[in-house]
């Protein structure tokens, strides 16, 4: 794809918060993002910061599985690995605007990203 296309923009984006360098990955997200994760509707680039910024740490790798991208959107499916699981999938789905990411629909299981189980 074209230098500054969508897919770009997000795997930009992606590759930064997955990496850890999350004040580069937020030169990819608009101000006024919105994001929609389970248990939360986050606004503003702050509030996003935030979110992202808490797991971020919590990563021990990263597994992609398949992306797709159009002019304007782009999904990604992947594994984010942490001490919980390595196997639990998650995906987004972005809207990408002037450049910059205007929306995400985080989908994935909390649960799985919990403490284990006691016995």
């Amino acid at each position: 794809m074209r230098q500054g296309s969508a897919y770009d923009v997000v795997k930009k984006y992606h590759q930064a918060w997955t990496g850890g360098d999350i004040e580069t990955a937020m030169a990819y997200v608009a101000d006024d993002v919105v994001c929609r994760a389970p248990g939360a509707d986050l606004h503003g680039i702050e509030a996003y910061r935030e979110f992202i910024g808490g797991f971020a740490p919590r990563l021990t790798g990263i597994g992609d599985i398949a992306e797709f991208a159009d002019a304007a959107h782009v999904a990604l499916f992947y594994y984010p690995q942490t001490a919980a699981t390595s196997t639990t999938p998650a995906a987004e789905y972005f809207t990408v605007k002037d450049g910059k990411i205007g929306e995400s629909v985080l989908i994935f299981d909390r649960l799985s990203y919990g403490p284990p189980p006691q016995d």
